[in-house]
C-alpha cells in the first residue's frame, strides 16, 4: 500500500509538535501548520512554537504521583517536549518547572531542524482533502477552524473560561519581607525553590475584603455555558466561595515558617520563578480575570509586592473543545473520518502534559494510518491509556476537561487493594508499577526502528 504522506497536523503548540516529532521518528514526513505571527491569539506574547501560556510549571515530579507516571510514560516512548523540559528546568520545589523561553526556544530549534517537518507560517480554515490530518489547535482555535471542526464533526462548540496568573519583575519584590523556602522544607536540590510573601490576619482580612470589592473585566459569558474549570478558578471566585477558601487553598501556610517572626504566617503567595536568569516570577495559583488597574492595586497589597512592577497581568480567555466521548475512538480518530485525530485541550484534555500525552498518541496513531496499519490503543492500566478511554469513553452528556488523576486510571484488584488498603502510598506505587510493566510490553510490541535515533540520554536530540 502506497504510504499516505505528508501528515498535515495544524496547530504548533505542546501536541502539534509532539505530534510532528513522533510521525518523524518512524520516518514519515508532516506538514506543520501554525497561524503565529500572521494570526495572533488572545493569550500568545510570541511566534516560537511550543509557547506556555497560563503557568510555567508541568506539574509534579514525585515519584509514583499520576503527573509523575504520565511523565515517565512519555519519557520512556522518547518524548521530544519533556527532553526539552528537562534542558529548561529551573527550580520550582516538587513540580517540573521550566524557563519558558528557553523551552519554546529548544523545541523550535528541533522542529526547525528536522528535515523530515515542514513547517508553514499559516492559518489553516479547512482540512486538506484525502490527506492524514491531527487537529491541534488547541483551546484558542481560530473561529474559521472552529466553525469548520463543527461541520466536520456535526457538533456544536463546547467552550469553558480559563486564566492566567500575573508575573512581576524580580527586582520589584521587597525580599526583607519576602522570604525563600519551599513548603516543609522539599524541593528538587535542597535549595528554597519558592519566594513566600507572608500575611498576618489583619492583612489577610483587607486583602480578600479589597478582592471580593474588585472591579472585574466583562467576560460576556452565556447563561448556558461552563464558565471556569475548576482546577483553575480566578482568585476571586475562589474568594466568593468563603473568606478561607484561599487560605485553604493557593495561599495556604502549612510547612512555612517566617524567618522574622519564626511562626507560620495566617497565609502566603508564593512566587515561582520564570527563568533561569531569576529576572521575574509568578504569582502561583493567582490567576484572575481583574481589570489591570485593579490587579495593580489589590495585588500589591501582598506583603513585599508593594512596589511590584507587573510584567504581565493576569488575563481570561476562552478555551475550545470538543465533545470528544462522542465523536473519537481510543485512538484519538474521528469516528466519521478515521483519518482525522484529535490531540491537545481541544480533545477536552486539560495541562501542559496530557496536551503533549496526545500530541505524542497522535503523531505515533496517524503513522500507523499512513503507513496502512491498524492504530493500537494503549494500554488500559497506562496513564497515557487512561486518558484515551476518558476522552472517548466519558459520558458526553456531562463532559469537562480533565487533568491526569489516579480516579482516571483503573482501580487495583480486590485482593491488592485489601492488602495496601491502609497505605494510600503504597496503591499508588503499585498502579504505577502495573502501569509502566504494561507500557514496557506495548512499547515491544510497537516499537519502531526507523527516524530520528535518540541521544546518549534517552531523549530526542536537540
Amino acid at each position: 500500500m502506497l504510504l499516505r504522506e505528508p501528515i498535515h497536523i495544524i496547530g504548533g503548540g505542546l501536541a502539534g509538535t509532539e505530534a510532528a516529532w513522533q510521525v518523524a521518528r518512524r520516518g514519515l514526513r508532516s506538514v506543520l501548520y501554525e497561524m503565529r505571527p500572521a494570526r495572533r491569539t488572545p493569550a500568545h506574547q510570541t511566534d516560537r512554537l511550543a509557547e506556555l501560556v497560563c503557568s510555567n510549571s508541568l506539574k509534579s515530579e514525585q515519584e509514583s504521583s499520576a503527573p509523575w507516571l504520565l511523565k515517565e510514560e512519555l519519557r520512556r516512548l522518547g518524548s521530544l517536549l519533556l527532553c526539552a523540559a528537562q534542558k529548561a528546568r529551573v527550580p520550582g520545589g516538587h513540580a517540573l518547572t521550566v524557563d519558558r523561553e528557553l523551552f519554546a526556544a529548544e523545541v523550535t530549534g528541533a522542529i526547525a531542524a528536522e528535515p523530515l517537518i515542514e513547517l508553514r507560517r499559516e492559518e489553516v480554515t479547512s482540512l486538506p482533502e484525502g490527506a492524514i490530518a491531527i487537529i491541534a489547535t488547541g483551546p484558542l482555535t481560530s473561529d474559521a477552524l472552529a466553525q469548520e471542526i463543527a461541520r466536520l464533526t456535526g457538533s456544536g462548540r463546547l467552550f469553558f473560561y480559563d486564566s492566567i496568573s500575573p508575573i512581576v519583575e524580580a527586582e520589584s519584590v521587597d525580599t526583607s519581607i519576602a522570604f525563600w523556602a519551599s513548603r516543609y522544607g522539599k524541593s528538587t536540590d535542597g535549595t528554597d525553590d519558592y519566594l513566600n510573601c507572608p500575611f498576618d490576619r489583619p492583612q489577610y482580612e483587607r486583602f480578600v475584603d479589597e478582592l471580593l470589592k474588585g472591579d472585574s473585566v466583562s467576560a460576556h459569558i452565556p447563561e448556558d455555558a461552563t464558565p471556569y474549570f475548576e482546577a483553575c478558578l480566578p482568585i476571586e471566585e475562589l474568594a466568593r466561595r468563603g473568606r478561607e477558601t484561599l487560605r485553604f487553598g493557593p495561599m495556604k501556610p502549612m510547612g512555612l515558617s517566617d524567618p522574622r517572626t519564626g511562626r507560620r504566617p495566617w497565609a502566603v503567595v508564593q512566587l515561582r520563578q520564570e527563568n533561569l536568569r531569576v529576572q521575574s516570577f509568578n504569582l502561583v495559583g493567582f490567576q484572575n480575570h481583574l481589570k489591570f488597574g485593579e490587579q495593580a492595586r489589590i495585588l500589591r497589597m501582598i506583603p513585599g509586592l508593594e512596589r511590584a512592577e507587573f510584567l504581565r497581568f493576569g488575563q481570561i480567555h476562552r478555551n475550545t473543545y470538543i465533545n470528544a466521548p462522542a465523536l473519537l475512538t481510543p485512538t484519538l480518530q474521528l469516528r466519521a473520518r478515521p483519518d482525522v485525530l484529535f490531540a491537545g485541550q481541544i480533545s477536552g484534555v486539560e495541562g501542559y502534559v496530557e496536551a503533549i500525552a496526545t500530541g505524542l498518541m497522535a503523531g505515533m496513531h496517524a503513522a500507523a494510518v499512513a503507513t496502512g496499519g491498524q492504530p493500537a490503543p494503549f494500554p488500559r492500566e497506562t496513564a497515557l491509556g487512561s486518558l484515551c478511554h476518558y476522552v472517548s469513553g466519558a459520558d458526553p452528556s456531562n463532559y469537562q476537561p480533565a487533568n491526569i488523576t489516579f480516579d482516571l486510571l483503573p482501580q487495583l484488584d480486590e485482593t491488592t487493594r485489601q492488602e495496601l488498603r491502609r497505605d494510600k502510598k503504597a496503591r499508588h506505587t503499585e498502579v504505577c508499577r502495573r502501569a509502566l510493566v504494561a507500557m514496557e510490553r506495548f512499547s515491544e510490541a510497537v516499537r519502531v526502528t526507523t527516524g530520528p535515533a535518540l541521544d546518549d540520554t534517552g531523549g530526542p536530540p536537540l
